[in-house]
């Protein structure tokens, strides 16, 4: 039956209502999915983050720092810059330090270590022997600190700090027995059966051990070292990046190559890919890398390796005629286990070399410091690189970086970070000068101690943050690998499904490379209440010394992704039976 035009107008009017219901509808639904998307972007503390000055004068540059498990930072200076920031009235032989201009000249007059307290916020003085000027260093499962090599008579000295407990007041001691060779630039690595590896510097194409057996330890050749030197540039292959793999080998990358190396057989297992594009990454040339998190779920079997920046090919011969080449942008990820092996590139935010790269509890990485172009030496580099980056190792590509607050003191030649146990990343040194230089250059001498405070420390997330964690080891030294620990934390609601566990190994750090810095996602085997918000959670160990070699490590507890303050663990080994 055929329809009247009123019937047909009353129809085109409902059925534009409904359109204009559906569109309307439409954009709630948009709009609800949008805030929600916002909320969840902040809710994943990637913000900006916050600058924060904790000294005006630390009394030396911090060329080198490493954290110490009783909460205190060890920072090192080269000797042969001189005057210091801190004066002494006396040297270590006793004999007065006057005003006469040979005495300010002096360098035995002046600090050039020191141990900065983070509670108090305090710097004590420290005695090094030597002029540990481009030295590498480690930790051994006691707690102490190795320095080894460094420039000049130290190139072959071994230097030692701790163990102390709260309240010593600890000091530099030189080891009884030397390295047998020169290493100046070099790099160095904890083993899994508590020796140090020390890999390459300036002249050595070897590696050796420590403790040394005997004086005139062995020293084995690496002919990897030779055949990445680049004569022409500096060699582009000092401080070789050094990672301990889970089966025990290590990953060295020194220039733009690197190996699978079997340190026990003094054999190449394997040669990886070159990474893409044109530029080295060793010092002068200067990048950073890491070992992105491992991770209890598959087992500690995928280690995947990450380096950043670099500079430009020609870099370092063009800074010596006083012109700065933009230095490199791009990050290479690799998986270094299995059989399928492929450089991964991607672009950071803006070009970057003398970077430093922080793991965070969070799994995040924070790359900071550093400067946009030329190379590492005396005045190479120029345009500091202010703004941290934050990466994101889980996001899709092209989403992994956010860009953080800028900082407003330059972090250039000899500048350092680490994590300390709040969460928060400290930031020390900067000196492009070959001595401690204030006025009429373009980047002076820097003194200030800062700290990066990372956006999840801020009170608004208080109320996701695990408080008062506590880990109970039942009056043993420490947890055996493999074995199970409780954790006890108070949380002001139920955890979520996003409830994590890191245990982060400290790292020595100098010169953009944090010499065994690594961090496990751990597994918790059983969560339970007990009351008021107090949580026990199971965690098992990690497995074995290769994936963690033995000593102190910093556990987070990470609920959505806010870390609690992190507490000491030690891993040992079982005991024999």
């Amino acid at each position: 039956m055929k329809k009247s035009p009123t019937s047909f107008l009353m129809g085109k009017l409902w059925q534009t209502r409904i359109n204009c219901i559906i569109i309307s509808a439409a954009l709630l639904l948009h709009c609800l999915i949008s805030c929600r998307a916002k909320a969840v972007l902040h809710h994943s503390a990637e913000g900006k983050g916050t600058w924060k000055l904790l000294l005006n004068n630390t009394g030396v540059v911090g060329v080198q720092m490493v954290l110490t498990h009783w909460n205190t930072v060890i920072l090192l200076d080269r000797s042969g810059s001189g005057r210091s920031g801190y004066q002494l009235r006396h040297r270590l032989n006793g004999t007065r330090c006057k005003g006469s201009r040979d005495d300010l000249s002096d360098p035995t007059c002046y600090v050039h270590s020191v141990e900065y307290s983070i509670s108090n916020n305090t710097i004590r003085r420290l005695n090094i022997m030597s002029d540990t000027f481009s030295s590498s260093g480690s930790i051994l499962s006691d707690g102490r600190i190795i320095e080894s090599g460094g420039f000049g008579d130290a190139s072959t000295r071994i230097h030692y700090i701790g163990p102390c407990k709260s309240g010593d007041n600890c000091d530099w001691s030189l080891g009884k027995k030397h390295l047998s060779a020169k290493r100046w630039y070099a790099s160095s690595q904890i083993l899994p059966d508590d020796r140090i590896i020390v890999v390459g510097g300036r002249g050595s194409f070897t590696y050796e051990f420590i403790p040394k057996m005997s004086t005139n330890g062995n020293v084995f050749h690496l002919s990897f070292l030779q055949q990445t030197s680049d004569g022409n540039e500096d060699g582009n292959n000092l401080y070789p990046i050094v990672h301990l793999s889970v089966d025990g080998k290590l990953f060295i990358f020194a220039n733009r190559d690197s190996i699978l190396f079997n340190y026990k057989q003094n054999r190449v297992v394997k040669k990886f890919p070159r990474i893409p594009g044109i530029g080295s990454r060793s010092y002068p040339s200067t990048g950073s890398s890491v070992i992105l998190p491992l991770d209890q779920k598959d087992g500690f079997r995928k280690v995947e390796v990450m380096i950043c920046g670099g500079a430009a090919s020609g870099a370092n011969a063009a800074a010596q005629q006083g012109t700065f080449l933009t230095g490199l942008n791009s990050c290479g990820r690799m998986v270094i286990t299995g059989n399928n092996h492929k450089w991964k590139m991607e672009n950071m935010p803006g070009p970057r070399l003398m970077n430093d790269m922080v793991l965070l509890p969070t799994g995040h990485v924070l790359i900071i410091n550093g400067a946009k172009r030329g190379c590492a030496g005396w005045r190479n580099a120029a345009g500091p690189a202010l703004e941290p980056y934050l990466y994101n190792p889980k996001k899709t590509l092209g989403r992994r970086f956010t860009i953080l607050k800028s900082t407003k003191i330059a972090r250039m030649f000899h500048s350092s970070a680490i994590l300390v146990p709040d969460g928060s990343v400290l930031v020390a040194g900067s000196n492009p000068n070959n001595q401690y230089t204030y006025r009429n250059v373009s980047h002076p001498t820097e003194l200030r101690l800062q700290a990066f405070i990372p956006n999840y420390m801020g009170k608004e997330y208080n109320h996701q943050r695990p408080h008062n964690v506590s880990i109970d080891i039942n009056g043993t030294e420490g947890i055996a690998y493999g074995n199970e620990f409780l954790v006890r934390f108070l949380l002001e609601s139920k955890p979520s499904r996003y409830l994590a566990f890191s245990a982060y190994a400290p790292p020595f750090t100098t010169h953009s490379l944090s010499m065994n810095q690594r961090l496990l996602r751990l597994r918790s085997t059983r969560i339970i209440s007990d009351a008021k918000g107090w949580w026990n959670a199971t965690v098992e160990a990690p497995p074995s010394a290769n994936v963690a070699p033995s000593g102190f490590y910093l556990l987070s507890v990470v609920n959505e992704g806010i870390p609690s303050i992190s507490e000491w663990i030690k891993f040992i080994q079982p005991a024999s039976t």
